[in-house]
């Protein structure tokens, strides 16, 4: 098993730690600790590792599924790793077909130890192209793989499309895994692939949508044995999820879920009007996002994305993202606006002068 170096994280490594500003982000704002209660207790394990029972039940039930057919992880990056593990480690097959452009993982790590069709989006709105997937579907095909909201397009598909593929997928008798981590940035968020049936499998975390990337506490849900193999390789990982992690989770989800949720779709209906605002006045283009990242032409002046966000990031201590991290898509670079306003404000203005100046 080989798997292929993160891209879009060694990129991170070589800027972001000196910059002044994140302008990459794909998730909202951090909220502060002491909006919790912080005492979870006796600082143990949490038992059972697969995460509080009561819990678990109380999230399955978002999606119709039995606290059996849930389990909680550090994040979404182990929910999906655990559940390639344990669909391409089956008799389902050991081959994956994934939607693209994506984040990295959700290609690389199914090609690290079985075999991957990448079916690009329809470049003139970024839609899926269902065709695409329906003829890239193998007899060893063991999940069709969808980012939804994608990322770093933002482009939400809607419900009529993640049917489709659900429907493709089970004729096939294979799953339908949707990362869904952006999904509740969304004013009206579509029924969650978990929801839709037996080979459906939702994986999502509170970091994108919450602002709770410290936590490092997600969930997958799905068909009970895929569910009941993940959890056999969580034991090789992770063990249980984080403690602190759930105690604050019950809190997020619970009593505060309400207010949390509609600050942040606030937030992103906010800053992203700041953000085409921005993109208008520099001659720019891009697909209306759902969340607080979107997928930017480069400006003239510039070879490819990678030279432009590497100056902006030399010249105006800003981080951006270079499309290339996402796939063959050299002409755009992919900005998060979720950060505080007043960063928001003042990143934009730094790199708006690169350009202007070039």
């Amino acid at each position: 098993m080989d798997v292929s170096p993160f891209g879009l994280e060694r990129w991170f490594a070589e800027y972001e730690h000196e910059a002044d500003i994140m302008l990459a982000e794909s998730g909202i704002r951090s909220l502060p600790a002491d909006r919790f209660d912080l005492d979870p207790g006796k600082l143990g394990y949490v038992i059972p590792t697969n995460g509080d029972p009561e819990f678990r039940a109380d999230v399955g039930a978002r999606y119709d599924r039995s606290a059996d057919e849930v389990l909680f992880t550090v994040g979404t990056q182990e929910a999906n790793f655990l559940t390639f593990l344990s669909l391409l480690h089956s008799e389902h097959g050991d081959h994956a077909v994934v939607v693209t452009p994506t984040y990295q993982a959700l290609h690389a790590v199914p090609e690290a130890f079985g075999e991957v069709t990448r079916v690009p989006l329809n470049r003139g709105d970024w839609s899926v192209d269902v065709a695409g997937v329906r003829k890239a579907i193998r007899d060893d095909t063991a999940v069709v793989v969808l980012n939804n909201p994608n990322n770093p397009t933002g482009v939400y598909h809607d419900e009529e499309t993640v049917q489709e593929l659900y429907d493709l997928a089970a004729e096939n008798d294979t799953y339908l895994l949707c990362d869904e981590v952006y999904r509740l940035l969304a004013d009206e968020p579509i029924t969650p692939a978990a929801a839709l049936g037996e080979y459906g499998i939702s994986t999502t975390s509170l970091t994108k949508a919450y602002g709770l990337a410290g936590l490092r506490f997600g969930w997958v849900v799905g068909d009970e044995d895929v569910v009941e193999r993940a959890w056999r390789w969580k034991d090789y990982t992770s063990i249980s999820p984080s403690l602190f992690g759930q105690h604050v989770a019950k809190q997020a989800l619970g009593e505060q879920e309400d207010d949390i949720l509609s600050e942040n779709r606030e937030l992103a209906r906010e800053h992203k009007r700041i953000v085409a605002d921005w993109i208008n006045d520099h001659g720019l283009d891009w697909e209306v996002p759902t969340g607080v990242s979107g997928f930017v032409t480069v400006p003239d002046g510039f070879e490819d994305a990678e030279e432009f966000c590497r100056v902006v990031a030399e010249e105006a201590s800003v981080v951006l993202a270079p499309g290339h991290l996402f796939g063959p898509y050299e002409n755009r670079f992919r900005i998060g606006f979720g950060l505080r306003k007043e960063e928001l404000r003042d990143g934009l203005r730094r790199v708006g002068a690169v350009i202007e100046n070039r």
